[in-house]
């Protein structure tokens, strides 16, 4: 289908110095059961393309759902009709442009394809995975999800550039909210909230459904732990909290149209400046960050970005000196600086900005159990719940669903309700220890949001378990 509208295009690509096509054919199902009841499976199918155009100093671009040969044709007219039209209110000219020279391809390795289960068995899945989440009348809402989404793209140029890419995605995940009187607890797993690139072998990888039992239980639980403490400790976050504290306080502050002022007005801008690179001290000596495309089980894998530069994986920050801004090729020309891969859009009809993509936490030389036996008083902290930053990307305050007293270098009883805060360069610099392999897991989320209009996207971030010192911890009360 895709190669047909290709074919298509040919007959009505325009004359200019240079175009580029970018089709995208995705097609997603979502089942879930929630208190045992079957909800209605959600079936989507998406095709269209996105031309580009850049004529001398001009460029302009315009999407379209009408793959026919006249809505083809529209769209080229309008792609020109905006290049002319904003000629003399570029923030930069199209000839600065640096043009993607390289062609390839991507699929997604998948051993157990989606196609293989049937719906009544996968609905049969996740039957039996909520009535395992059912341990209590205390237990007052559960559920049980399954999503699946295919995406095709192929990106042709006039250059004769070619590249296919397809992505298979899966999402799992399992939720358990329990109360008694006045107090209410969830905990998630089972790869909720998160999602990773692949086949049903994820499934068991992101421990769907075995995990229902257990999280039930620790929701059972937390009902019954005391209040977080308050003041300054030591926290040990695990993976799935790490995840969101990398996105939010590394991602988004070093993306690079970010720190240009692209998001003023709409998610804020970043406290990083483009004269920190190369000799601002983000963190600690022991933080490692990585933009890697390379991993292929994780969310945001590819070999090029949408703009179609070649992707490979690069330090970000090395010895907690921070290296490089996540900028593709239009930011990087802009800034005059060395970015990476990552000009993404979440379908046809958006034009690529910059998005963090697997943006990772290289893993250290500590086994969970050296990290806790480090830590005199202080709390381990798993799964996000609730976050909040400010507009520069700097100071924050974050929420998890699960927290473990630490006294003396060992795991003491459940609190509920752990928070903590800080600023960003603050917190990374007292990154204490950083775990190794073991404690090592891949996630990433489908929802990161960005851009006007908004773009919802998937980014991928694997992080090992770490330690920072003197943290602002504190509970509900």
């Amino acid at each position: 289908m895709i190669e047909s509208i290709a074919t298509r295009f040919a007959q009505v690509s325009p004359t200019v110095d240079f175009w580029s096509l970018r089709l995208v054919r995705e097609v997603s199902e979502n089942i879930s059961v929630r208190q045992g009841i079957l909800q209605p499976v959600h079936n989507s199918t998406s095709v269209g393309a996105l031309i580009t155009i850049m004529d001398g100093n001009r460029s302009g671009y315009a999407a379209t759902s009408d793959l026919s040969i006249s809505g083809l044709k529209t769209a080229v007219r309008r792609a020109q009709h905006l290049a002319q039209a904003t000629q003399n209110n570029c923030v930069f000219s199209a000839t600065e442009l640096v043009k993607p020279t390289q062609s390839g391809n991507y699929t997604t390795p998948v051993e157990t394809a989606w196609e293989t289960l049937p719906l009544v068995e996968k609905i049969n899945l996740l039957q039996d995975a909520c009535s395992a989440l059912k341990l209590s009348e205390r237990i007052v809402d559960w559920q049980s999800y399954l999503g699946y989404q295919k995406a095709e793209v192929l990106f042709i140029t006039s250059d004769g550039i070619r590249i296919e890419q397809t992505f298979h995605t899966i999402a799992p995940g399992l939720e358990a909210v329990a109360n008694e009187g006045a107090k209410t607890q969830i905990r998630t797993g089972g790869g909720w909230g998160t999602a990773r690139q692949g086949g049903l072998e994820q499934l068991n990888k992101l421990h769907f459904p075995q995990d229902a039992k257990r999280i039930a239980q620790q929701a059972l639980d937390l009902l019954q732990a005391p209040s977080c403490p308050t003041g300054k400790m030591d926290v040990l976050l695990m993976p799935s909290q790490m995840m969101l504290q990398i996105h939010e306080s590394i991602g988004h502050p070093l993306e690079l149209d970010r720190i240009l002022g692209d998001e003023r007005n709409y998610a804020g801008t970043s406290f990083v400046s483009m004269d920190m690179f190369g000799n601002y001290q983000y963190g600690s000596d022991l933080l490692n960050v990585s933009f890697d495309p390379n991993l292929t089980e994780e969310l945001a894998s590819y070999a090029f970005d949408d703009d179609g530069t070649k992707a490979e994986k690069v330090s970000i920050i090395q010895n907690g000196l921070l290296q490089r801004p996540l900028g593709g090729a239009s930011s990087q020309a802009r800034a005059g600086l060395q970015g990476v891969a990552n000009s993404r859009a979440c379908g046809w009809n958006r034009a690529p900005i910059d998005r963090m993509a697997n943006l990772n936490l290289e893993v250290g030389k500590h086994s969970l159990q050296d990290l806790i036996a480090s830590i005199e008083h202080g709390i381990l902290m798993d799964t996000n719940k609730s976050w909040s930053i400010d507009d520069s990307r700097n100071k924050f305050q974050f929420g998890c669903e699960f927290g473990q007293l630490i006294e003396n270098g060992e795991l003491k009883g459940l609190v509920s309700n752990p928070n903590y805060r800080g600023i960003s360069a603050t917190f990374w610099r007292n990154l204490a220890m950083v775990g190794d392999q073991t404690t090592f897991d891949i996630l990433g989320t489908p929802y990161c949001g960005k851009g006007e209009p908004n773009q919802m996207i998937h980014v991928g971030h694997a992080s090992p378990a770490c330690v920072f010192h003197s943290v602002d911890v504190f509970g509900d009360s």
